[in-house]
């Protein structure tokens, strides 16, 4: 199986809604899904997109999706390359497509001028600590989340 990665485009919205579900089934965070395809459109395809999409297919089939932004860095006066979702589905799982998916966004992040790559992994989700960690990750367990969502979101409106 050879992993071909390519950039999603509009008519792949469906795919990318399938895909999130998945995550959000695996995560245990199903409830939380609020993304719609119009808002997918609006955000991922629009002339001035907030964050990118990538598709990983393994042969002819959609096997994982990763979903990137670039933010900026202040120390290192560069941007950065936030990865926000990285899903296989589980039966393409340990055939290299999640390498093949984190391998193309770190070359982007260089070809970008990146100084960094981040993301977030859940504190339980060991076989995705070890995978990030095989690749050269160090997890910064000095930095915790914060965020401000919903309502306590909404009251500073």
């Amino acid at each position: 199986m050879t992993p071909l990665i390519r950039s999603a485009t509009s008519d792949d919205v469906p795919l990318i809604l399938a895909f999130i579900r998945a995550l959000a089934a695996y995560e245990k965070l199903t409830d939380d899904v609020t993304a719609t395809e119009a808002q997918l459109r609006r955000t991922l395809f629009a002339d001035a997109p907030v964050a990118h999409c990538i598709l990983a297919y393994a042969d002819d089939t959609p096997a994982g999706f990763a979903i990137y932004f670039f933010n900026y860095s202040t120390f290192l006066a560069q941007p950065g390359l936030y990865l926000e979702d990285l899903f296989v589905k589980p039966e393409f799982r340990g055939h290299g497509l999640g390498k093949a998916l984190l391998i193309h966004l770190a070359r982007l992040a260089n070809t970008r001028g990146c100084g960094r790559m981040e993301w977030s992994v859940l504190d339980w989700n060991q076989p995705a600590i070890d995978f990030y960690e095989s690749l050269g990750a160090r997890r910064l367990r000095e930095w915790q989340i914060c965020r401000l969502t919903g309502e306590a979101l909404a009251r500073y409106r």
